[in-house]
């Protein structure tokens, strides 16, 4: 036997940090062969559903964007859609443009920092984006003036560009004018090509060749490429309305970790995210990412998880796109929001946070307060299908270093962006 393989090794990431908690890798192998594989969530349960009991409908929002500072417009998104079908409020037009707007924003700073600051090093031989600004100044800069054009929509329309205010249970508290708009229109013509150019710089990355055979869900809208709202479906057949989500899907609790797993009560794990929005609705992207995607040899369905660096681009260019078509489209509405008295209820909300889709279900009583809620977020679903891409990624690598096999089992977890906000090497490799 290859004395590295070795009869029995242990390849550790002892924190994988902001993944909806704190959390690390284990990886067991014994004579080539994968013997045991856990992502562990190993931070006390935040209790974010149950600090959300008691609280009124209108606190809501402004509670869940404190969840994730990276995608809290996810989560007030998410949460006002809920809460909305509970009171029958159908948002002004207007408003459901400025929300679509308000997601491209957080969809751009989010995508550009995992692929610049967190993603990249993998590729270009450096271990951290400390590195990589020393080596590649201007692909660093390309990507913070990205990231600052969607903080700087979300400060317009959020109030601020961490745990935005702005957003309400009916509309906005406050809505913005088209010179306010208009005056994004020149960054965000630059963003649209510097994306086109980040798809490009990224398509010329070396990736492993491994791929999988996902279920892909996503949500899916008739006209447009989802944000904030569609049907649930997958690339096995599934489609239901949001309501229908816990008929299908169900959290368990592993023993390792204190976050739960999701699975399809039918067939077990899935995949949300970049990959699943873009193998299900490829051909509702605007021509301009179509036409990149081509150039970039990137076609439907894509099922490497390490080429999401590539699709995380190509929804780059579609967000800078949408939002420079929101804003010509955009009329104030006559108010900002939509006031409508409280009513005891069941709704269930779904949009596509960054990382995929994100469910909230609320109950509240006649007075407006909140009976129970449940928040699944795309980190926990991805979470059983990230460990079962490790069990297939290790067994080829079993002869290399455990350097080697510890750098690409950090790099196949950070295909999911599981809410990493940070690119340092954090893995300790044990040797049995």
């Amino acid at each position: 036997m290859n004395e590295r393989a070795g009869p029995s090794r242990n390849i550790k990431v002892d924190y994988l940090t902001r993944v909806e908690g704190e959390g690390a890798v284990h990886v067991k192998l014994k004579g080539g062969q994968v013997q045991d594989v856990q992502m562990r969530i190993f931070e006390p349960p935040r209790l974010f559903e149950a600090f959300l009991r008691g609280r009124h409908y209108m606190e809501v929002p402004d509670m869940v964007a404190r969840i994730c500072g990276i995608c809290p417009i996810a989560y007030q998104m998410s949460a006002v859609q809920a809460l909305e079908r509970i009171l029958g409020i159908e948002a002004d037009p207007a408003v459901r443009l400025l929300r679509r707007l308000f997601y491209c924003g957080e969809w751009i700073e989010s995508h550009a920092l995992h692929i610049y600051m967190l993603h990249a090093p993998d590729f270009l031989g450096v271990p951290d984006a400390i590195q990589l600004a020393r080596t590649h100044r201007d692909v660093v800069e390309q990507g913070l003036r990205l990231k600052k054009t969607g903080n700087r929509l979300v400060t317009l329309l959020g109030g601020r560009e961490i745990h935005p205010i702005g957003a309400a249970v009916g509309g906005f508290y406050k809505t913005p004018s088209r010179a306010e708009l208009n005056s994004l229109v020149d960054e965000l013509q630059w963003s649209r090509d510097a994306a086109v150019a980040t798809a490009s710089l990224v398509a010329g990355f070396d990736f492993p060749d491994f791929e999988q055979d996902y279920e892909f869900v996503a949500l899916s809208h008739p006209e447009e490429y989802p944000l904030n709202e569609g049907r649930l479906v997958s690339s096995r057949g599934l489609d239901i309305d949001v309501s229908e989500f816990n008929d299908h899907f169900v959290e368990q609790h592993v023993k390792h970790s204190n976050a739960l797993q999701a699975r399809l009560r039918e067939r077990g794990s899935y995949l949300v995210g970049p990959l699943a929005r873009f193998n299900l609705n490829f051909e509702k992207l605007p021509e301009v990412a179509r036409q990149a995607a081509a150039d970039c040899g990137l076609e439907a369905p894509c099922r490497n998880p390490f080429r999401s660096i590539v699709v995380r681009a190509i929804e780059v260019i579609f967000a800078c796109d949408e939002a420079l078509k929101l804003i010509a489209e955009y009329h104030p509405p006559e108010a900002p929001r939509v006031i409508a008295p409280a009513r005891a209820g069941v709704g269930h909300g779904a949009t596509e946070a960054p990382r995929g889709v994100l469910y909230h279900r609320y109950e509240i009583d006649e007075r407006g307060l909140v009976v129970s809620a449940q928040i699944v977020p795309p980190t926990a679903q991805n979470q059983k299908r990230m460990e079962e891409d490790l069990w297939q990624l290790v067994p080829p690598l079993a002869a290399l270093p455990v350097e080697e096999i510890t750098a690409r089992c950090e790099q196949a977890v950070r295909n999911y962006d599981p809410c990493i906000s940070c690119a340092t090497h954090f893995v300790r490799v044990e040797r049995e």
